[in-house]
């Protein structure tokens, strides 16, 4: 350490004097010599000469040397000027005061056997982290369905069937592109210790050709997983709800054979768009999904789903399938009803002819705040009895 000064008007003599600041200097984590202020000293009005002041830092530096133990640096002389001594006293006292030095740390022993043969938290390092917890969930729900012995007797080798099972996990945890997928994959997630894939094979390009053969197995795989699922929590299929989405695309896509424009749920007709549809159970699973052209009305989309649902229907009894206005056409429910399906729907129109049968007792029924609702009569419309509330 050493002292710095530098030229300030000093305010007890209204005079240009030195002000004093004891500095030490020190590398930092880039081995780059720096320096930082002990203590301000302030003015000294010309108590000391440099020479004394020289003989106050070894001083200092001397009695740091005695605690920290070490062979001295300066020689200190003796029979110090009393206002030396007294002046490298009282930076001593305020240096430890203000704890600007390290004075209170004693000596550590040497470890014992026991303490040797323990594991320190503070000494653990971790030089490849990784994710594991949503990973193993997935692969246990994906050894409950069987999917690995499915896509092995579909034709998949042992080595597609890692690959294939390692995409599921992944875009059920991280949901992202191929590029992205195979980065987190090598960087951050254990998914290939729990598929037993290895991390160093996953690149875009097998993720990009393992999507394609999965999409070529699509209605095999949707087929399975819908018996599997309704095996597994003892599920008999007797609502189905059907809906309808769409997403556009930033690109052309001149090349597409369904992207088509049309007027997307983001209100954008400038970009080609596909519609997505879906069909659950009141589960939640999954019991269709198909993807249409962008330009084809919704209306137009039921009966090919209805013709695939026919096949995955797990009960003998009637379906019910629950659609909105705007795929309830005429002709869509006359297709239900030949098709051996119920249905639940909003009317596109209000009810013109119908006739209430008022010798029937209302029904009373409760609401989810279990407030009682009254007054529901049986209706007759055409040749169809339904129930609906009457004001």
């Amino acid at each position: 350490m050493y002292f710095r000064s530098s030229i300030r008007r000093n305010p007890a003599t209204d005079q240009i004097d030195s002000y004093y600041r004891l500095v030490e200097s020190y590398r930092n984590e880039t081995d780059r010599v720096c320096h930082r202020t002990l203590l301000n000293v302030g003015f000294l009005n010309g108590f000391v000469s440099v020479d004394e002041l020289n003989q106050v830092r070894r001083i200092i530096c001397k009695r740091y040397q005695d605690i920290k133990g070490g062979d001295d640096l300066f020689e200190i002389q003796e029979n110090n000027p009393q206002k030396v001594t007294e002046l490298a006293d009282k930076l001593w006292d305020e240096l430890v005061e203000k704890h600007r030095i390290d004075v209170g740390q004693k000596q550590k022993k040497a470890p014992t056997a026991r303490q040797r043969n323990m594991v320190f938290e503070e000494s653990i390092r971790h030089p490849d982290v990784r994710e594991i917890g949503g990973e193993w969930l997935c692969r246990q729900a994906l050894d409950q369905l069987k999917l690995g012995d499915f896509l092995s007797n579909t034709g998949f080798t042992d080595e597609e069937t890692q690959l294939a099972l390692t995409q599921i996990i992944a875009r059920a945890v991280y949901p992202a592109s191929e590029l992205e997928t195979a980065r987190w994959i090598g960087e951050n997630s254990a998914v290939c210790s729990v598929t037993g894939y290895p991390v160093e094979k996953v690149t875009k390009d097998k993720l990009y050709k393992s999507a394609l053969r999965l999409f070529d197995e699509k209605e095999k795989i949707e087929n399975f997983l819908s018996v599997k699922t309704c095996q597994l929590f003892d599920i008999e299929d007797k609502i189905y709800v059907y809906d309808l989405t769409n997403t556009y695309f930033e690109g052309r896509k001149q090349g597409s054979k369904i992207a088509g424009f049309g007027r997307s749920k983001e209100k954008r007709n400038d970009c080609r768009i596909v519609v997505l549809a879906l069909v659950i159970n009141p589960e939640g699973f999954i019991k269709y999904s198909g993807i249409f052209e962008g330009n084809m009305q919704d209306s137009k989309t039921l009966e090919e789903v209805v013709t695939n649902l026919r096949s995955k229907t797990s009960t003998s009894k009637r379906a019910i399938i629950v659609i909105d206005a705007g795929i309830a056409t005429e002709e869509n429910l006359e297709m239900l009803t030949e098709n051996g399906f119920d249905y639940v729907c909003v009317s596109r129109s209000n009810l013109k002819k119908y006739t209430v049968n008022l010798s029937c007792p209302p029904v009373e029924i409760e609401d989810k705040k279990k407030q009682k609702i009254s007054g529901i009569y049986f209706v007759v419309a055409g040749n169809q009895t339904i129930k609906t509330i009457v004001d």
